[in-house]
């Protein structure tokens, strides 16, 4: 938004029309001129949302069934003059316009009240620590700490500087480190060998994982320095044992967001099927992401796993106890398929394009004789990027997402003070130098 200011006056649309529809709803003396409040928000948000982030896709879709069908919708020169391609996608778009979108809902739902004071609403929806990639706040979580006079803690301060500091070391020494590997076995899929292929998705699986992970460490060290606490979002989902797990551990502040204003309504409200539901609400989380079919393959895959994994947990069970599993390793398989079919699952989201991800799949599961993963021709780089997945894992396993802080806290002053020295050499030696802004900023 500092290169196209101009971009600002969708975030003020934004917030206007909510903070006016909300002052409304509560105020209104029938439900049905409050749902009218609420669709006024709710299709101004989306509006916004269609027009700048899927209208190219939509258009280009229903130009592409067209064609199929032998008939022209635009000519090349009409084509051109309604080149869509020009429009920009502004950041954090997709996040403020779900977080406004949560206000109203829980406004109509009487969850909340509106709050009067439009600078006060203003600061919620542009809080900047979490403007452009989330976490996705609730206005019942957020708007009472923006009321509270808070002053200067030392301990927030601490904290606050040290969940920084670990977001800055997993981005710039850990996940761009990754993804330069990544980038390499993404580029020409079937060109490489089955096993580098292999390695190559498990790398942008944590590529993924630690670069998310590390702007909302940033994003809740900045709120945690100025005495402001935000929703974790993430909870050791590599640990997860299973897929259905593995969701309510990754991106927590949205997948809430789903089930609280879409997956619930549509099954408790509109009787829809459970399995529908599951899919129309892993349809808007892929389209969420990106206007591609790749991210909705990637989400409607998942989809599909959640179901079998749920359809047949009964007859798992059943498998297990005829076979005297104890509960360690049950969970070990479970841990291994779940991971197993989200690594391969996000072989999608990464590529460019349908053709592209399964040329991929494909090679990765030829299976050659190879043992070839050294793609880099730099031993050293691949065996880092190893060693910094355990080290940041141990990490995990022991101390959680929220708890990183503790690791220097908890610490003798000498000992604070070498850790301190080793980040430093760390990030400078390590830092991986490259102009990678955060992958979620594309969304």
């Amino acid at each position: 938004m500092a290169h196209e200011p101009e971009l600002l006056i969708l975030l003020i649309i934004s917030t206007l029309v909510d903070y006016y529809c909300g002052i409304k709803m509560y105020e209104a003396n029938s439900k049905p001129l409050k749902r009218n409040y609420l669709i006024i928000s709710i299709i101004t948000n989306v509006g916004i949302l269609f027009v700048f982030k899927y209208l190219l896709f939509f258009t280009s879709n229903i130009q592409w069934l067209f064609d199929f069908f032998g008939t022209e919708l635009l000519n090349d020169q009409e084509a051109n003059s309604y080149n869509f391609s020009n429009i920009l996608l502004p950041i954090g778009i997709s996040f403020y316009t779900f977080q406004t979108m949560s206000y109203s809902i829980e406004i109509y739902r009487g969850l909340i009240k509106p709050e009067r004071h439009v600078g006060k609403f203003a600061l919620y929806v542009s809080f900047f620590p979490q403007l452009v990639a989330g976490p996705v706040e609730r206005a019942s979580r957020l708007l009472p700490q923006l009321k509270e006079n808070i002053k200067l803690n030392i301990n927030n301060l601490k904290e606050g500087i040290i969940m920084m500091a670990w977001g800055f070391f997993l981005k710039l020494v850990v996940a761009d480190r990754l993804g330069i590997y990544v980038d390499e076995a993404f580029r020409n899929p079937d060109s490489q060998h089955s096993l580098s292929l292999v390695l190559g998705s498990i790398f942008f699986c944590f590529q993924i994982y630690y670069d998310f992970s590390a702007y909302t460490s940033i994003a809740i060290g900045a709120a945690k320095t100025m005495g402001y606490d935000l929703i974790q979002n993430f909870n050791q989902p590599i640990f997860a044992t299973s897929v259905a797990e593995f969701w309510k551990r990754w991106h927590i502040s949205f997948t809430q967001w789903l089930r609280d204003f879409i997956y619930k309504p549509l099954v408790k409200k509109n009787r829809t099927p459970r399995l529908l539901a599951v899919f129309i609400v892993f349809f808007i989380n892929g389209l969420w992401h990106g206007a591609n079919w790749t991210f909705v393959v990637w989400s409607l895959l998942n989809a599909l796993i959640l179901i079998i994994e749920i359809s047949t947990k009964s007859i798992r069970h059943s498998i297990f106890n005829l076979l005297h599993l104890p509960k360690r390793a049950r969970e070990l398989i479970g841990w291994a398929t779940g991971i197993s079919l989200i690594i391969t699952t996000l072989v999608f989201f990464r590529s460019p394009n349908i053709s592209h991800a399964m040329v991929y799949v494909k090679s990765m599961f030829a299976f050659n004789n190879s043992f070839h993963v050294n793609i880099l021709d730099n031993y050293f780089e691949l065996l880092l990027s190893i060693i910094l997945i355990f080290v940041v894992q141990v990490i995990y396993y022991y101390k959680g997402n929220s708890k990183v802080y503790e690791l220097f806290t908890e610490r003798t002053k000498w000992t604070k003070y070498s850790m301190s020295l080793a980040y430093i050499l760390i990030i400078v030696l390590f830092a991986i130098n490259r102009q990678n802004s955060f992958i979620y900023f594309q969304f």
